[in-house]
């Protein structure tokens, strides 16, 4: 992969023996500090809002229909 200009120019003032600005970075940089919640009751409610809630009970609309044909 080709390197960028930014990492060519830190590169360049490493060999020049001044500082590398990556070393001042914050510890924080690579963290990630975002929250994650877990899911909430509404929000499981609302993932299955448009789905066929009654496909697992049975009542998904097929049936079955028996006929015994009787002839005299």
């Amino acid at each position: 992969m080709a390197k960028s200009k930014a990492k060519k120019l830190r590169e360049k003032l490493e060999r020049e023996g001044k500082i590398n600005p990556e070393l001042k970075r914050s510890p924080f940089v690579f963290a990630d500090l975002r929250t994650r919640t877990t899911k909430t009751k509404k929000d499981c409610l609302y993932k299955n809002k448009y789905k066929n809630h009654f496909s697992n009970e049975g009542k998904n609309g097929s049936f079955y229909f028996a006929c015994r044909w009787i002839y005299f």
